[in-house]
């Protein structure tokens, strides 16, 4: 179903505008007009990173009038793999303000509005505030129900989009546009168990499938701005890079929706990182009072090779992680034996005065799997805070992140 356009035309466009979007304006459904309403739009990415590294250069090249930039990250050299806004020469900059450049690069004629901060419940209202669509590229839980919160009480639209290794999913929010089109909670009313499903950075993306999200909100996009089309609102579509498949599900407004059903619970911005838990209720008591540093680990070690100690240092992240780094004298026993009960079979009796030290790349995971442990009766196991994220930055330098 068409939807009337979100934003009025520009007054005209310029000489020069007009060459550079001459492909635009000789489609007969864009035209002049539509891309007058390009031009008039206020759009803001969340994010300079995998998805919006495309949709910030595609909105830019579109001719998005002005585009904002919410992003408070420094560009690292593992964001290079997808990120094609960034070089190798930004690396260590601020991602905002590398996105800012290679927009202008792209396109003068945008004006670009840098937001280099985080998101919270304290400004993310008035960063919303005179944007026309919001764009959203975050990779995780507790910003995506923000946004989609924030956007609702402001009544602005979105487009939401998600990748994980070679899945990818998109869809556009906008409840106000009629008495049937859902939110995100709508979809996710609840967001997964704390450690149940992976972040980007804990199992990784095939960069180019950040391009065919990030092209397919920046299409939504335009279709929103100038009323070309029928908008993805209500609409579920996931990609599928392995098989090459694409499927659309409908997605139905919850009546018993907690933001925009018939009798909402959420009334306010409300404590999203609770919401969502950075981990669960069992691995923050498993970790409370069983924390070490790696400082204090590098100590352990030192004993343990002079025989003064007896510990197993485990590793719980995945073989294709452990191949890239890891911490000297660990063992690899994935997170998922944990889970199965087949680990516990690895490790010393409970009985043999053996300490069982656990750790991962940021110390979620390994979190997760000491409250298995602890469980099975190991009341002296550990986990190190910061994993080997941690140890190589202030351990072990040479080497490799990820």
């Amino acid at each position: 179903m068409s939807l009337p356009a979100l934003v009025e035309p520009a007054a005209e466009l310029t000489i020069d505008e007009v060459r550079r979007y001459s492909r635009h304006l000789i489609i007969p459904d864009v035209g002049m007009t539509g891309q007058k309403r390009l031009k008039n739009a206020k759009v803001l990415v969340i994010g300079a990173g995998g998805l919006g590294s495309p949709a910030l250069l595609y909105l830019a090249a579109a001719g998005v009038g002005t585009l904002g930039i919410a992003e408070f990250d420094e560009v690292d050299e593992s964001n290079l793999q997808r990120q094609i806004i960034h070089g190798q020469s930004d690396i260590g900059r601020p991602k905002a303000e590398s996105a800012r450049d290679s927009i202008l690069e792209a396109n003068p004629y945008v004006e670009v509005v840098v937001h280099n901060e985080r998101l919270d419940n304290d400004n993310v209202l008035s960063v919303f505030e005179g944007y026309d669509l919001i764009v959203d590229g975050t990779d995780n839980f507790a910003t995506r129900y923000m946004v989609n919160d924030a956007a609702y009480f402001l009544k602005i639209p979105y487009v939401w989009g998600s990748i994980y290794r070679f899945d990818g999913q998109a869809s556009v929010f906008w409840p106000s546009s009629g008495d049937e089109a859902p939110c995100y909670r709508c979809l996710y009313p609840e967001p997964p168990p704390p450690g149940m499903v992976p972040s980007c950075a804990e199992g990784g993306v095939l960069g180019v499938l950040c391009a065919s999200i990030g092209s397919i909100q920046v299409n939504e996009a335009i279709k929103v701005l100038s009323g070309i089309g029928d908008p993805a609102v209500g609409k579920l579509v996931i990609y599928d890079a392995l098989e090459l498949e694409w499927r659309k599900l409908k997605v139905r407004k919850d009546p018993s929706c907690a933001l925009c059903g018939e009798n909402p619970t959420v009334t306010g911005l409300i404590d999203y990182e609770a919401f969502c838990g950075a981990i669960s209720d069992e691995a923050a008591d498993a970790a409370a009072g069983s924390t070490i540093s790696v400082v204090q680990l590098e100590h352990m070690l030192k004993e343990r090779a002079e025989g003064t100690r007896d510990f197993v240092l485990v590793d719980v992240r995945e073989p294709n992680e452990f191949e890239i780094n890891r911490i000297p004298g660990s063992v690899l026993i994935p997170k998922g034996d944990f889970l199965n009960g087949s680990a516990l079979e690895q490790l010393p009796g409970v009985d043999s005065g053996t300490q069982v030290v656990m750790h991962c790349k940021s110390g979620v995971r390994s979190a997760e799997t000491l409250a298995v442990v602890k469980g099975a009766g190991y009341d002296d196991a550990v986990h190190v805070g910061g994993g080997v994220v941690a140890w190589v930055n202030q351990v072990d330098p040479s080497q490799p992140t990820y």
